[in-house]
């Protein structure tokens, strides 16, 4: 019984490897607050997610899209406690250095009466069927604020 019990173990480990190893946890941090200290703390987190292994993504909507304008307001470029860093400026650095996706609401450019140049190169407009399908798909995290 113990060598039966034994394999069932080994098999079910393997197994479990086998799956948890294909599907990689994703977070997708949905971001509207207009407070600069909230937007960098949604950068810090979801930066600490993709250090732990996660793929991530970040949406921005109402006040918190200006974040990924070119001519951004001080708030999203002030460097701010305790690491003189900014919403903007750690987004840009996981941009580059992890490949992180990042797109604006899909109503925040017709909001402001613009289109895709006014953003940072690498950030889309999101399309609300795909950013949908993102949300429910399995193992993910919505982390919004």
């Amino acid at each position: 019984m113990l060598k039966f019990a034994s394999s069932v173990l080994a098999l079910g480990l393997a197994f479990g490897t086998a799956v948890s190893a294909q599907e990689q946890n994703k977070l997708i941090t949905i971001l509207t607050a207009p407070e600069p200290q909230t937007q960098l703390m949604a950068m810090v987190l979801t930066m600490n997610a993709m250090a732990a292994g996660a793929e991530a993504e970040v949406l921005l909507c109402g006040p918190a899209g200006d974040i990924a304008l070119k001519e951004a307001p001080a708030s999203a470029t002030a460097g701010q406690p305790p690491r003189d860093a900014s919403p903007q400026g750690l987004m840009q650095m996981m941009m580059q250095k992890n490949g992180l996706k990042v797109q604006v609401c899909a109503i925040y450019l017709p909001g402001k009466g613009a289109d895709a140049s006014i953003l940072l190169d690498g950030v889309t407009a999101a399309a609300p069927d795909a950013m949908g399908a993102a949300i429910v798909a399995p193992n993910t995290t919505v982390m919004s604020f």
